[in-house]
């Protein structure tokens, strides 16, 4: 193949640049750059405020409780939806009646607006007319409503099966992808050795989807971190940041706390772009040290 010329070249990727420039980018510089100023309570920028935002932030008193809430929630769902993804899209890589019916339904959560999907669940929460409520008392579970939204020791509980909910879509398909990606001689050949079906999944399925397993959680990490619409749908209700994730904490900080401070709001920014940076390379960089001992 031929070389092509650098201003060739620069003249095909010039759109992906720009995209890349104006959406990531651009935006990232304002954001620090808005990190380091100080803003009045309209809004208006005053002036500069060094790293005054970032001390600020860390030294907030409910900061340890959102970071623990966020390695609550994130961990959660993005275990939970794995573990029940691999079982569902082994079930439907098989051949049954509707399985195309089944299929389709499944894309359904994750076609629908996130802020619709999490407005849903505080209905079917819902302590008075919510369903849930309804059927567990119908079928003699409990005797009382629960307050799923409203009582601390329900509300992470309530968020993570509406995170696992909305996940579960797009890993699904990631590991039916993966799953069709398996050579069938592969497997025949297992079953020619005489190995047992926990054998083939164990040493055969589950290697050979490694990949998809990589691409759904690294993408999950990301999605879950920065899932805004349901953590904040879900716990509107509760003041405080009892029950907030880094990323409502920081609309929080800008919009809805005492301190409505813009600033403030994005230094937690940054320092949420930073942490969900470092979390992806510690995955990445585990992954491979257990490829290279292998």
């Amino acid at each position: 193949m031929g070389r092509v010329r650098p201003l060739v070249a620069l003249a095909w990727l010039a759109p992906a640049l720009a995209l890349i420039l104006g959406v990531v980018l651009f935006p990232a510089v304002m954001l620090f750059q808005a990190s380091r100023s100080e803003y009045s309570i309209t809004g208006l920028r005053k002036g500069a405020a060094g790293w005054t935002n970032y001390t600020n932030v860390l030294e907030h008193p409910d900061l340890g409780t959102v970071l623990t809430n966020t390695v609550v929630w994130v961990v959660a769902v993005v275990a939970l939806t794995i573990v029940i993804s691999l079982g569902l899209a082994q079930f439907l890589v098989k051949s049954f009646p509707g399985r195309r019916f089944v299929r389709w339904a499944i894309i359904v959560p994750w076609a629908a607006s996130l802020v619709i999907t999490a407005q849903l669940f505080v209905l079917l929460y819902d302590y008075n007319y919510g369903l849930i409520n309804h059927a567990l008392k119908t079928l003699g579970i409990i005797d009382t409503s629960i307050d799923f939204l409203g009582d601390d020791s329900w509300t992470m509980a309530s968020m993570v099966l509406v995170g696992v909910f909305v996940s579960l879509p797009f890993t699904i398909f990631v590991f039916i992808a993966g799953l069709n990606a398996i050579p069938d001689d592969v497997q025949e050949a297992a079953v020619v050795d005489g190995a047992s079906p926990w054998q083939r999944w164990r040493r055969v399925t589950l290697p050979l989807l490694r990949p998809a397993l990589l691409v759904a959680t690294v993408l999950n990490v990301i999605y879950v971190f920065n899932s805004f619409p349901i953590v904040y749908t879900l716990n509107d209700r509760n003041p405080g940041y009892l029950h907030d994730t880094t990323i409502t904490f920081m609309y929080k900080l800008a919009f809805k706390s005492q301190e409505k401070d813009v600033g403030m709001s994005a230094a937690a920014g940054v320092i949420n772009v930073l942490l969900i940076l470092l979390v992806v390379a510690v995955y990445l960089r585990i992954v491979n040290w257990r490829e290279e001992t292998k």
